[in-house]
């Protein structure tokens, strides 16, 4: 809604009314010398024309790349229609439902999307959104630390493969509680958590594993075996994806023989543009008998007593409404806008779309790997499947060459050298369905001349 401000004469007759001689007089308890000066750093006001135009050539700059950058974050094609809808009044400026049953146009959005990334999962319950993945992530440590009542060591297995950004929000919330990260290698031929290597972490204390799938390499895990694995070490099991990946994979409730007990990943790819790094939606699902120790909400869908269909929250272990030591998380959020943008995109494309989408960038980094082949310094370091992303070894040092390509135009992936500089001169590359053969044979040319002249 537009803004309209109070003229001189509202203010005025507003300040009559309470005795004030001015605004400035409203705030008279503060003490002169804590007040701060005139902003001298802000520059003058510009008129609306002028602000539209430096926003319109500030926004030129951030569009003009071709981006082959993924590593967690994803440009997929948001049809029109899903932000047409998300930032219609009622959802834009919608906020926490305090009085939740008057609500039921948000909580009947929050129960779709609980619903929506509950079948995905192929779990039993799904809860209304935290911050991003990586919060989800260290939510779901916390809460295999609460569910496993078997395991006394507060320790976790986390593959070197989950992205790095995951790792380190891990530690940083859950070190000082007491609860250790223990880090897997992964196998140097094929970037996956290799399960005979595991015995050595056999018959020991371990509350749960984490499963990426796919990794941060993009490299497919061995998901039933290591799910297996784990629960026969009386470990539980956290699966970290890519749900847009589960369109085309099983899913993590069918993993091995009973299934992962806690599925977390972040819902970006669903409908959320890139911008600067969030906001973001990460998502908690899991079996039906943690629930008790699930983050965030859970709506639940009712009748009322006419018998009229409704939505009410069922759990809500917050500490805004409970004691917080007895909190199930202290840090998690609803992601409203974006959770409401994610459950619009997947209702959008169905299980068919999703999955076109999928099979599109997959097929997509098939081809930009098959193109680089004619490069010959190229060296793929892994020899396992992929979804949509792949890592390349360039032979010369990795910075160089995409400061090089960015001069051209093109962002030709993330540089491993400071996550896993073991690799050497790596470079993960992603593609999704938004990429053309016009645009891998620009990447290659761009890729090509950089190797060449950097």
């Amino acid at each position: 809604m537009p803004f309209i401000p109070h003229t001189e004469d509202d203010v005025r007759k507003m300040l009559d009314a309470i005795g004030a001689a001015s605004t400035e007089a409203l705030f008279d308890e503060i003490p002169a010398h804590l007040r701060g000066n005139t902003l001298s750093g802000i520059p003058a006001g510009q008129s609306e024309m002028e602000v539209t135009r430096q926003m319109r050539e500030r926004a030129r700059t951030d569009e003009a790349d071709l981006c082959f950058i993924g590593a967690g974050a994803y440009e997929h094609h948001i049809p029109a229609v899903v932000w047409e809808m998300a930032s219609r009044g009622e959802f834009l400026t919608a906020y926490t439902p305090y009085q939740a049953e008057a609500s039921q146009g948000t909580l009947q959005v929050i129960y779709e999307f609980q619903t929506l990334m509950a079948n995905l999962c192929g779990m039993d319950v799904c809860n209304a959104s935290v911050y991003d993945g990586a919060s989800g992530l260290a939510e779901a440590v916390l809460m295999a630390v609460r569910a496993n009542k078997q395991s006394k060591s507060r320790r976790v297995l986390v593959p070197r493969g989950v992205n790095p950004l995951y790792r380190d929000a891990l530690k940083a919330i859950v070190g000082m509680q007491g609860i250790e990260v223990v880090e897997l290698e992964y196998n140097k031929a094929g970037g996956h958590v290799d399960v005979a290597a595991l015995g050595r972490y056999e018959d020991r204390d371990f509350t749960a594993l984490v499963i990426p799938q796919p990794n941060f390499f993009g490299v497919l895990e061995e998901v039933d075996a290591l799910t297996d694995w784990a629960h026969s070490q009386k470990m539980l099991v956290i699966g970290c994806v890519n749900p847009m990946a589960l369109a085309i994979f099983s899913a993590p409730g069918e993993w091995g023989k009973t299934g992962a007990d806690i599925v977390v990943g972040e819902a970006q790819p669903f409908g959320i543009p890139l911008s600067s790094g969030g906001p973001y939606v990460g998502f908690v699902c899991c079996k039906m008998e943690f629930v008790r120790q699930m983050p965030g909400r859970l709506i639940g869908r009712t009748v009322d007593l006419e018998g009229k269909p409704g939505f009410a929250l069922t759990l809500q272990a917050r500490e805004q409404h409970i004691r917080r030591a007895k909190a199930t998380s202290n840090i998690c959020t609803n992601q409203g806008l974006a959770m409401t943008a994610a459950t619009i995109y997947v209702s959008l494309l169905g299980a068919e779309g999703l999955e076109r989408v999928a099979l599109a960038s997959h097929h997509n980094i098939r081809e930009l790997v098959h193109a680089t082949s004619r490069l010959g310094s190229i060296v793929r370091p892994f020899n396992r499947p992929v979804f949509h992303e792949k890592v390349l070894r360039l032979g010369k040092p990795v910075a160089p060459v995409l400061a090089h390509m960015a001069a051209q135009g093109v962002l030709g992936g993330l540089d491993l050298t400071p996550y896993y500089p073991e690799l050497g001169d790596a470079l993960l590359v992603c593609t999704t369905e938004t990429k053309t053969a016009a645009d891998i044979d620009r990447y290659v040319k761009a890729l090509d001349k950089a190797l060449l002249e950097s």
